[in-house]
């Protein structure tokens, strides 16, 4: 596995792909590093799950950053209902002041969603059903795929054909107690059997908190199964979760995969 870095250069956003930018934070209170992403096409920018309130400023600051200005950003995507990533809604709406900006979401997730905003902005949030499961701007088309209950009834993920990239929300994510935004594991990762005791005398695995995060946050064996069969039939380079780092090695996008579809333990399955 490669090493963790200090958290030295995170202060800034930073493409991780072609034109997609990340703008996260790290919540000191409950250790959650969060994911905010940044995908830019032409003058417009879309917002993929932006964050708590606490951390507003921080996100919207690294946006400044990247160069887009707030009334760029045509569209708000949010993945399922937490506060941590979606608490700055109602901050997002108003600084952005774009009269053509949409808020994205399942028909699931718009019922609660609606209680981050006030009433008269209500009228902002749209289904991905009404969209026909896409998105297209600025000549960019984003996808969307249904994995319901991993980890709300209204989960789904987001697909960028351009770059073959799962924004994946809960999946793929941990609660790490190291971190760093990017993950690489080595050859021994994948015959190992003991996460607790690597064979490279490493004092951090990342899988093994990985794989604790999933048995927390997911409902249920079936739901994580189905999750994980709908993103291994999509072309895919790059897996962008809110939650934790970033794979970018296709060998172990498919190894992480098989080892999730296959996890035991998962949610209601642990009792």
């Amino acid at each position: 596995m490669m090493p963790m870095n200090d958290q030295r250069g995170y202060d800034r956003p930073i493409e991780v792909n072609e034109n997609i930018y990340w703008v996260g934070f790290h919540e000191e209170r409950s250790n959650l590093h969060c994911n905010p992403f940044l995908i830019v096409a032409g003058d417009q920018a879309v917002l993929i799950d932006g964050g708590s309130r606490p951390d507003f400023a921080v996100v919207m600051m690294k946006i400044l950053q990247t160069g887009i200005a707030p009334e760029q950003i045509i569209a708000l995507i949010y993945h399922h209902v937490d506060p941590d990533l979606c608490g700055s809604m109602s901050n997002m709406v108003d600084i952005c002041a774009n009269p053509e900006l949409i808020i994205l979401s399942e028909p699931d997730n718009n019922i609660f969603l609606s209680y981050y905003l006030e009433k008269d902005k209500r009228a902002l949030l749209r289904s991905i059903d009404d969209y026909g499961g896409e998105f297209n701007f600025g000549g960019r088309n984003l996808q969307f795929f249904k994995t319901p209950y991993a980890h709300n009834a209204g989960s789904f993920v987001t697909y960028d054909g351009q770059t073959k990239t799962v924004f994946s929300s809960d999946l793929f994510g941990s609660l790490s107690t190291h971190w760093d935004l990017f993950i690489e594991l080595e050859d021994d990762c994948y015959l190992c059997e003991d996460y607790s005791h690597c064979v490279r005398q490493k004092k951090y695995c990342p899988l093994r908190d990985i794989l604790a995060f999933h048995k927390s946050v997911v409902p249920s064996e079936k739901s994580l199964r189905y999750a994980m069969d709908v993103i291994g039939d999509l072309e895919v380079e790059m897996i962008a979760p809110q939650h934790g780092s970033i794979f970018k090695k296709k060998k172990d996008i498919r190894f992480i995969i098989k080892k999730l579809r296959t996890l035991q333990g998962v949610g209601i399955d642990s009792f």
